[in-house]
């Protein structure tokens, strides 16, 4: 008899190790979590049986070659591969693994890429007509090469077809989709469960962005600038206005405001407040905390700024974002 759950993962030269382990652990830890009922039979596969070796220089070992796998696969993974280039990394399509894909495929229940793993289903040609996400490093290029892809470089993940196709988004992503997965199969407190073992700050959904807002600027060339955003972003709730800003730096206020957006590209204000949304963000994804809790704690003052803050930043309502991300605890 079938086992429930056989998750099939693509191998071959220089994949990225974390993009193969990671669900891998995953999938086993559900095992562990529900004493085996979960299921999961996590299988490697490669152009041959064999040693493959990764991007990290470890070595895996294939179950099963290619050929031999056969129609029975409840998902197929398929993580992804670089090359560096001088202007940045350039994701790998190799041939006889899209080709592989583009013969399974048809046959898995669900079909989920990792990372760059993107680039070869829309090499198969499964991404067509569809939204799919990636590295956010070679969106680009997914865009560029397949433009009947709907490419949107943001998200954790991007569930579509019915759930039956799943595309995630870069190197640690690969843990919050496998989670998703679980969570589709054994519910979210099993998920949750897993989580908790892999000792995981949050569960994040997929709609969640790949960035963090330090994150999503580039470090500036003044460090006293970098270590200010630090600051900002330890203090929500302080004094944060461009005079006090100002100040903290010993600049004059006109100064400060022009050398703040030459090193990051936005306004004080604007970063100020896209911080608070950001630790916003996290309260209702976490807490049952009453609006102008959050908005307190954030440093956004009242109700009625924070509603005002999400409409500008993230085109939500507060009620409407926890509505769709707060995270279910046991």
């Amino acid at each position: 008899m079938p086992t429930a759950h056989r998750v099939v993962i693509a191998v071959f030269p220089d994949v990225d190790l974390l993009d193969v382990t990671g669900p891998a652990e995953v999938f086993a830890l559900a095992n562990r979590e529900t004493a085996g009922r979960a299921g999961y039979e996590v299988r490697l596969a490669g152009s041959a049986a064999g040693a493959v070796r990764t991007s990290a220089g470890v070595r895996l070992l294939t179950d099963v070659a290619f050929a031999d796998v056969g129609a029975e696969v409840d998902t197929l993974l398929v993580p992804g591969a670089v090359d560096m280039a001088e202007d940045g990394p350039v994701a790998r399509i190799d041939e006889e693994v899209v080709a592989w894909v583009r013969e399974t495929a048809p046959h898995a229940r669900r079909v989920a890429s990792v990372c760059v793993g993107a680039h070869l289903l829309a090499a198969a040609g499964l991404l067509d007509g569809r939204t799919a996400t990636t590295h956010w490093s070679t969106a680009a290029q997914l865009a560029a090469d397949h433009p009947r892809v709907t490419v949107d470089p943001d998200p954790i993940f991007v569930r579509t077809d019915h759930g039956r196709l799943w595309t995630g988004a870069g190197i640690s992503a690969c843990l919050d989709l496998a989670l998703a997965l679980v969570a589709e199969d054994l519910g979210e407190q099993t998920a949750l469960a897993v989580a908790r073992q892999l000792v995981m700050y949050l569960k994040r959904q997929g709609g969640q962005s790949q960035f963090s807002v330090p994150l999503s600027r580039p470090a500036a060339g003044r460090r006293e600038i970098d270590e200010l955003r630090l600051w900002i972003a330890d203090h929500p709730d302080a004094d944060l206005s461009a005079p006090a800003l100002a100040a903290r730096m010993c600049l004059s206020e006109r100064h400060f405001a022009r050398v703040f957006k030459q090193e990051t590209g936005t306004s004080p204000a604007a970063y100020v407040e896209a911080v608070r949304v950001e630790l916003a963000r996290r309260l209702l994804e976490t807490t049952d905390c009453p609006l102008d809790q959050v908005a307190g704690t954030s440093g956004l003052g009242s109700a009625e700024t924070l509603h005002r803050a999400f409409r500008r930043q993230l085109a939500t309502t507060p009620a409407a974002y926890r509505r769709r991300f707060r995270t279910q605890t046991v």
